[in-house]
This record gives C-alpha cells, structure tokens and sequence, in this order.
C-alpha cells in the first residue's frame, strides 16, 4: 500500500484504519467502539478498552528482551574527571525502579487519578515518576525545570496535584540550578498545597526538608526496594497526563491526553514515521519539559522496544562532538532535534562530527520551528542520511504533518514539512470564513474533525476554553486551528509561514513575519534573523528586523553597519515589495531564545515598544536581551 492509499483509508475509513493500528499495542480488555464522534471535538478513542502506557512501555518487553537496554541516561553536567556520567538501565532494571517510584507514591497516598506534578531535570528519576504515574493511574503534570516561582505556581494552582516530585538542582553549563527555592515559594504563591514533596538529593546545592511535607528520595526508595506494583488497568480514555503550554491570555492551557488513543498513536508514529524496530537506539535531545519528551525520550520508543537516551546537558558541551559520541557508542539508528541545536553545530569545526562512526544513524528528524534550506542540506550532507522535517504541536501529541518513510520511500521538500499523517484531514483556509484557499494560496492551517487518536481531549478543567480557543475560529464550519499559517503547493506538499498571531498590520497589509525572515535569510551575509511587529503611530504597525551576520566584521563600523543593513532591506524590497521592508535592521550577535531554542518574539516586541519584556525565566542567555537593547537605544 503506497502512501496515498494508506492515507486516505485514515480519513476516510478511521474505524476501521485505526483499529488495525491498535493491535500495535496490548489491551488487557478490549474495546466495544474504535471511535465515538457522537459529541464532537469531544470525541472518545478505543471506548471501553482498558489498557496502560507504562505496561506497553516495560512490562510488555520484559520477558522478550527484559536484559536490553531500555533507558539510557546521560549526563554532561554532573561530570566525573571530565568524562559524561551515564546509567544504562535495561528493560527489567526500569520495571524494578518504576516500581519502587510507585510503592513511594502510594505509600505518600497517591491514588488513581491524582495529580503528580513533576518538576525535574534531565536524569532518570523523571522518567521514573512519569512512567509510574503511569502505572497506578495517576495523572503527570511536567513543568519544565526551573521555571519560575509564579510560573510553577500557576501550574499547581491549575492542576491541584497531591505530590510533587523534584530535586535540590538541575545544571545547566555546569553550574547548578537551584530547584528547591523556587519550589518553595512557588509552593508558598499557590492557593493550592500539595501534601508532600519528593526530592531527588543530588548533591548540587545544600537543601533543608520542610518537615511533615518534604520526603527524601533516596531514604522513601531503600523502604520500598523490593516492591511490586500491579499495573492499574485504565479505561481508554482516562487522562494519562497534563501538560501545559503557553495561552493568549497569559494563562496557560493544560492540554489533556488520554490513555489508549496516545499508546495507539505512538505506536504507529514510531512505525509509520521514525521507522523505529526493537532492539535499535533512539535519541530525541529535548527535555521531558516539553511534547517532544513525552512522546519521543520517554514513551513512544519504550513503546516501541527501542532503548531511548536521556541526555542532560549542552550540545558543546564538554565538546561540539558530545552528541556524536553518543551516537556512536550506543549505535543510535534514529535522532530527533530541532533546527536551532543543528545551527549551533553548524558553527562549530566539523571535526568534532567527523571523528566518530555514524553509520548507524539512518535518519535524522527535526521540528520545532521551520527548517531552512541552508541547515538542512548541511546537516543532511555531513551525515549522509536523510534529514526530515516534521511539524505538530504540543496540543497534537505527535506530527501532522512529515514524510511516513514506514509506509513509502515520499521524498522530501526543501522548506516543507511534508504531507499531512494518518488521520490529520489537514486543510488550508480563509481566516474570516474557513473557506478552503487554492495551491499555493495563503491561509490558515486547520484540521478537520475528528482529530486523530493522540491529541488532545479537551484543556483540563475548562471544556469551554478547549472549544472556544481552537473550535470556534471560521464561521462556516468548526475546525482545528493550529493558528499557523500556511500553504500547499500544487502536489500537496505543506509550507508552514508562522504563527496567525505574529502577523504585523502596516497600514492595511498584512505581512507574517515569518515571510519577512525567510526573505531576509537569503542574503548571503545572514547567519540569522528575527523580524517583530513594532507600534507605529502612523502606519500601525512597522517591521523591525534583528540580523546576526556570517561575517562579525559588518559590526565593526558605522558604515558597515549602515551598508549591511540597506543590502537586507533592498533584499526585502525585490522579494516582497516595500511595504515588507523592515524600518530599521539592526545587527547582533546572539539573539533571545528559551533553552528548547524557540525565538522570544514577545520580549523583543517589548524592548522595542519600551515595554516589560515578561517571563523570562525559560531564556537561553540573558545576555541576548541586553544586546537587543543597545540596539534599539541607540536607533
């Protein structure tokens, strides 16, 4: 079956398509319905089915192959004499440990469908606490580690859990970052308080337990270091977790998953798209923070009988080759990481890549923000395996849109993420009326219902919201927004142009910055480029573009500056016309990101328009924002 057939037996026959998908995983009762869509978007998976994700991501693979390795964790923070620190765990080894983390929940009075919020760095015992939620029942909420006191407090308030569990620091270059602090008054902020606080004592930073409320990991773990935990069998679409992700409103959303559709839809993504096979290695580099670590560190390659690498640390980190070398070592067939971690390789002496045995990788997967072509022929020419692109949100759970290798040899498209995946009836419309837009037609990238298996319930706790923010965008008919923009071309390949809501108005025009960005990229000094929306009394809104030149020595002068920065607006001006042409362009050599590599569009639209910048509490180097300030101080 080629991929077009294959596709369109998802949408247009999903019972009976994702019911052959679903023998991809166990069921200890089975379903009476692959898809109720009777209370559309509020549609049910597997009605009746009675399943569990930590079963099908260990216990399943215990007795096939419970001696291979199953979590594999690294890390280049807590080095010792400069070499990584790594633990291999074996499938029987997580089961064991798995089952300790959840004899501890039970014995701190955790019961089946509590919340477990979970607030940790990149080290095995994270993994632990989500797959043992998983096993009793318990519904995980991952705050990404360090994030701020407020931020975590809206989280604990939202989702109300009876346990935390945590550690004293995570690292980041080195130096440890104190988590219990930030704990502590997060706790203090909230109206909610959770009954305990499991901390992970890794020695990092001194840490005082508040009695009656804080327990010690490693003492609660030597109590229970025999234990055996039945797996709770839960109904298809019992919440399996929460995570959060950023709103309009400033309040964040809890995106909510199920149990059997997520297992389901893993299992065939790690089929279909990442061609995964038991026994092999795969390595996602994100943080369990974020979707990406849910779905492709810890569950979706368990799921698959794949062993998965934890990695805590940079990617330069104690050298530019850390990552290869664990490719290499641990024979990865499959990597997953994102365009801004490959730039920052890019910059480094190809060397470090060089000097280990890649061939065993077979295909590197990249997402997160849009892939250029410059990236991505040099990544794809340096390993000599395919590079592919994909695109999906956290809400989506796993890619809608990407080339399903598993399924036919698709070739890729330099700038597109692909075709869209089983089950995701992807459309391009209107923003007003949801109309569908003609090829190569701007619009809006939108889903029709039912959304597959995977993605999200509903937001937690606020039905409303969940319809009211991503059902209720288009007038003549209720579709998903992703609020990205985009188009299809002719032969049905995507082309995302960015967020609906990083569009700038000047005087009338509509222009996405996105489109700004890519046409500024082609000037062959731009190593690479920010453009935000600015206020302007007259026009409404004018472009203002942040450049980091290939070549530092257009900073060094007045004039070169002022020679570079009308190249970049005579490049605008033949691509795109003058009323794209950014007003000013100003040159840096860093620009704000969060530590997952997304651009912090929102704080440089602040410190140009003299605002509060906000949160900063996830950025990379704050030293980017400084920059961003000179240079708009000195206009």
């Amino acid at each position: 079956m080629n991929y077009q057939q294959f596709y369109k037996k998802s949408v247009d026959n999903p019972q009976e398509f994702w019911g052959e998908e679903a023998r991809r995983i166990h069921w200890h009762a089975p379903y009476t319905r692959v898809l109720d869509d009777s209370n559309t978007p509020f549609n049910k998976w597997f009605v009746g089915g009675q399943t569990n994700l930590c079963y099908n991501a260990v216990d399943r693979w215990v007795e096939s192959q419970g001696d291979s390795p199953a979590l594999i964790a690294v890390s280049t923070e807590t080095a010792a004499d400069g070499l990584p620190v790594e633990k291999i765990y074996s499938f029987r080894e997580l089961q064991a440990e798995v089952e300790r983390a959840a004899a501890m929940m039970q014995a701190l009075g955790v019961v089946r469908g509590d919340r477990v919020l979970v607030y940790m760095p990149m080290i095995a015992e994270a993994t632990f606490a989500m797959l043992a939620c998983a096993r009793i029942g318990a519904v995980h909420s991952v705050v990404f580690g360090g994030f701020a006191a407020n931020s975590l407090a809206t989280r604990i308030d939202d989702a109300k859990p009876k346990l935390i569990v945590s550690a004293d620091a995570g690292s980041r270059a080195g130096r440890p970052v104190p988590y219990k602090p930030l704990l502590d008054e997060a706790i203090r902020l909230a109206t909610h308080k959770p009954e305990h606080v499991l901390l992970v004592n890794r020695q990092l930073v001194p840490m005082q337990l508040t009695p009656g409320r804080d327990v010690d990991y490693g003492t609660l773990r030597e109590q229970h270091i025999n234990a055996r935990v039945p797996v709770t069998w839960l109904e298809s679409n019992d919440i399996s977790y929460i995570l959060y992700t950023s709103g309009t409103t400033g309040k964040p959303k809890g995106v909510q998953r199920d149990v059997g559709g997520y297992a389901v839809a893993l299992a065939s993504s790690m089929q279909h798209v990442y061609c995964g096979k038991p026994g092999e290695t795969f390595f996602a580099t994100s943080d369990i923070g974020w979707v990406v670590g849910h779905s492709y560190i810890v569950y979706g390659p368990l799921i698959a009988g794949m062993a998965t690498i934890m990695y805590e640390g940079l990617p330069i980190r104690p050298d530019a080759g850390i990552w290869w070398n664990l490719v290499e070592k641990y024979r990865v067939t499959r990597m997953f990481s994102a365009p801004t971690a490959i730039r920052v390789l890019r910059k480094q002496p190809p060397e470090f890549m060089r000097q280990y045995d890649l061939s065993s990788l077979q295909a590197l997967y990249l997402a997160g923000e849009p892939l250029d072509e410059t990236t991505s022929a040099w990544i794809a020419g340096e390993l000599g395996v395919p590079v592919i692109d994909n695109y999906w949100q956290t809400e989506t759970g796993w890619p809608i849109l990407s080339v399903a290798k598993g399924i036919e040899d698709t070739p890729t498209r330099l700038g597109s993420p692909g075709l869209p995946m089983p089950g995701f009836k992807v459309k391009i419309v209107n923003e007003l009326n949801g109309q569908a837009c003609g090829a190569n037609e701007k619009g809006v990238v939108a889903i029709e219902a039912p959304l597959p298996p995977g993605c999200m319930q509903t937001v937690f706790g606020d039905d409303k919201r969940f319809v009211d923010t991503y059902w209720s965008n288009f007038s003549n008919e209720q579709l998903y927004s992703t609020f990205d923009w985009g188009i299809r071309d002719s032969d049905g390949y995507y082309f995302i142009l960015g967020r609906t809501d990083d569009v700038i108005n000047v005087a009338g025009h509509r222009l996405g910055t996105r489109e700004i960005e890519e046409s500024i990229s082609s000037h062959p000094n731009v190593s690479e480029v920010a453009v935000v929306g600015v206020e302007d009394k007259l026009k409404g809104q004018v472009a203002v573009a942040f450049v980091i030149p290939k070549d530092a020595a257009a900073m060094e002068t007045t004039e070169s500056r002022r020679l570079m920065e009308m190249e970049v607006m005579g490049v605008v001006d033949r691509q795109l016309g003058a009323v794209a042409r950014p007003s000013r362009v100003h040159l840096v050599s860093l620009l704000p990101k969060t530590r997952s590599g997304k651009l912090l569009r929102r704080a440089v639209q602040a410190i140009c328009e003299g605002r509060d910048a906000g949160d900063l509490t996830t950025i990379e180097d704050p030293a980017s924002l400084a920059q961003i300030r000179e240079a708009v101080a000195k206009g």
